[in-house]
């Protein structure tokens, strides 16, 4: 079934949003000073978010961006990830800051994670995530930063899509679970 905007419920307006991007921003910004920073985007769902962040962001940065998937159709996890496009330069001592759109289960948090590890001697590798889901988490896994909490709803808006759509609302909502299914 194909839902419509007007089914969302607003959880964070566009405005929540961009105030807890600035007050990140500044946490990073008096992280890494002026050392130079490699942002590692995790596409699609992220690149709104990413893209306000770093436009934050003070110190010499360059963006990469990488494409994994642990969702299929609808609103169930596969609980596998799958590494669809993740080609990188050489990031032995760099900083890195992984930027995604939400930790649900940490699955695909820890993959990175642990692909930063297997593959680089980073300077640092810290990870970024908009929307930070405790309450569904399988892995041990903490983001180093996050903007928000949130409950154990699918969420819609601003880079997260349902079945495609809604990426590139300005706002973040939800759907009742009776109109998802």
């Amino acid at each position: 079934m194909q839902i419509k905007e007007s089914d969302l419920k607003v959880l964070f307006t566009e405005e929540a949003i961009q105030k807890r991007i600035k007050e990140l921003a500044e946490e990073m910004n008096k992280f890494y000073g002026d050392e130079e920073v490699i942002a590692v985007c995790v596409l699609k769902g992220a690149v709104m978010f990413a893209t306000d962040l770093v436009k934050q962001l003070k110190m010499p940065l360059k963006m990469e961006f990488i494409r994994l998937s642990s969702y299929g159709s609808g609103t169930v996890s596969s609980g596998k990830v799958n590494a669809v496009d993740i080609k990188l330069p050489d990031l032995n001592d760099k900083n890195v800051l992984i930027i995604e759109d939400i930790v649900d289960k940490g699955l695909t948090a820890k993959f990175l994670l642990d692909f930063m590890e297997c593959n680089f001697k980073t300077k640092s590798t810290k990870f970024c995530s908009l929307l930070d889901k405790k309450c569904t988490r399988i892995v041990e896994v903490e983001p180093d930063y996050y903007g928000f909490d949130v409950d154990d709803q699918f969420l819609i808006g601003y880079g997260l899509d349902f079945d495609g759509y809604f990426r590139n609302l300005r706002y973040i909502g939800y759907a009742d679970k009776s109109i998802l299914e």
